[in-house]
């Protein structure tokens, strides 16, 4: 029995779709290409379009103003969501989330690993025993933690201070 695997999924997905949507789509795609701006900034730039073409469709149809609709109308027969940009997270955020791994291996660790009873066995009892210990890393992490993040973020802005005292 010979199994030909199909060579790309999307490609093949996107040639059983209608043509006329085909096209719309890459062509909304097309349109979302930055020339030499960054992956965010071009987000940020077809939020604001997307907000600007609500506001002109609200006001034309006299309807409620975009502000109060849950959905920003991207165009005749468009029905997905509105564009969200995702921002990175705070260099104090990035520290406290490192904290809670390095308390996420301590707690695993800590934790009794012949207890079938309580976790199951086999890689189910490891994936819940796991689990677990990420949750604890994250929540002893949310309060005062064990001072990681502290000392990480202190250690670091004495290094930019320093950097830009030497610039």
């Amino acid at each position: 029995m010979i199994v030909t695997p199909t060579s790309d999924v999307v490609l093949d997905v996107l040639e059983a779709a209608d043509p006329a949507t085909q096209r719309q789509a890459t062509a909304k795609l097309d349109a979302l290409k930055p020339s030499d701006a960054d992956f965010a900034a071009s987000m940020d730039s077809q939020a604001d379009k997307a907000k600007e073409l609500s506001k002109a469709a609200a006001r034309a149809a006299g309807g409620p103003s975009p502000a109060t609709t849950p959905q920003a109308d991207m165009g005749p027969s468009s029905a997905a969501a509105p564009v969200r940009v995702i921002k990175a997270p705070g260099p104090g955020e990035v520290y406290r989330k490192f904290e809670a791994f390095v308390l996420q291996v301590f707690v695993e660790t800590m934790l009794p690993q012949q207890t079938n009873d309580l976790f199951g066995k086999g890689t189910a009892g490891n994936v819940w025993r796991s689990m677990l210990a990420e949750q604890l890393g994250n929540q002893l992490a949310q309060g005062k933690g064990i001072g990681i993040a502290k000392q990480l973020a202190s250690s670091a802005a004495q290094r930019d201070e320093a950097g830009k005292a030497g610039s």
